[in-house]
């Protein structure tokens, strides 16, 4: 297949296109500048003839949601995920011969804050930001839904791995015995080996049946208190400085809310209706299996 990525620098796209490559697909690489195979602007350019003989686009681009948010960053992250998903679907539904599906990336934020609720793919969208980000960053897809295009939205939860995300930014605490319990520990959260991404995104493609959202999590999501006492004993150091809600909220301000103090409990649902097979199901064996 002929399948074309946004975000293919990034954490998930960079290892979605070697192992597509690695499988006998040809990647095209849509990016902002050279060495792009394809060039693009987020805000509403996006050439469809550039597009022509694509049997599937792949979008993951989007501003990062680390670091604290302001107004400008807040707008930056919206932005580019609604304007650039509208760009994206734009520019696909006005190709000659559409591609066969068009994969964009979501993410479980759309569910907002909700406790210990189980919470699958017909589960309502909640509240907060980053909820109404995921909800105008799936909207934005209806160009190509208006086309015929088959439209899949993964949702994605907290990616595992040693090359970028969550937990590189967590390792030097941890490595240093500085590790430990955010806020109460309450918080469920809702991890994915990126590996394991990767292979469900390629499902999500080649799979013609499969439309609409898919959470892409791990079967067993862990609270924060297991999250940090599996961490820990994974690399074999103590954690035990906590660190208050209060202090998360002085640190990283509304950022630190929706992400590390927000307890989203997903299940995934369809994933496993599909027959998917996890290589990493359990969050010890993800855990030595990047760090090693």
């Amino acid at each position: 297949m002929r399948i074309a990525i946004t975000g293919a620098t990034g954490l998930i796209g960079s290892a979605l296109a070697d192992v597509l490559q690695r499988s006998g697909d040809q990647v095209i690489r849509i990016g902002r500048r050279a060495p792009a195979d394809v060039v693009w602007n987020p805000n509403g350019q996006l050439d469809p003839g550039a597009l022509e003989g694509i049997d599937a686009v792949v979008h993951l681009a989007g501003e990062t949601v680390s670091g604290r948010w302001n107004a400008n960053k807040k707008s930056r992250i919206l932005n580019s995920r609604a304007r650039g998903t509208e760009t994206v679907a734009m520019a696909v539904a006005r190709m000659k011969t559409p591609p066969r599906v068009l994969v964009s990336a979501s993410a479980i934020g759309y569910y907002g804050s909700r406790g210990d609720e189980l919470l699958d793919e017909s589960s309502s969208s909640g509240t907060g930001f980053l909820a109404e980000v995921a909800r105008q960053w799936e909207a934005a897809t209806m160009p190509a839904a208006k086309a015929g295009v088959r439209l899949v939205h993964p949702r994605i939860g907290v990616v595992l791995a040693k090359r970028g995300g969550a937990l590189p930014k967590m390792l030097p605490a941890f490595r240093l015995g500085l590790g430990g319990v955010l806020g109460n520990g309450r918080q469920w959260w809702s991890w994915i080996s990126i590996k394991d991404v990767v292979s469900a995104i390629q499902i999500l493609i080649e799979n013609p049946s499969v439309s609409g959202p898919v959470n892409l999590v791990a079967p067993n999501p862990v609270t924060n208190l297991d999250f940090t006492k599996i961490m820990a004993k994974v690399l074999r150091r103590p954690a035990l400085f906590p660190l208050p809600e209060g202090a998360v909220k002085f640190f990283f301000g509304e950022m630190g809310v929706e992400t590390l103090l927000a307890s989203q409990r997903v299940q995934p649902k369809r994933l496993e209706e599909l027959g998917f097979r996890f290589q990493f199901p359990d969050l010890s064996a993800a855990l030595r299996a990047e760090l090693g």
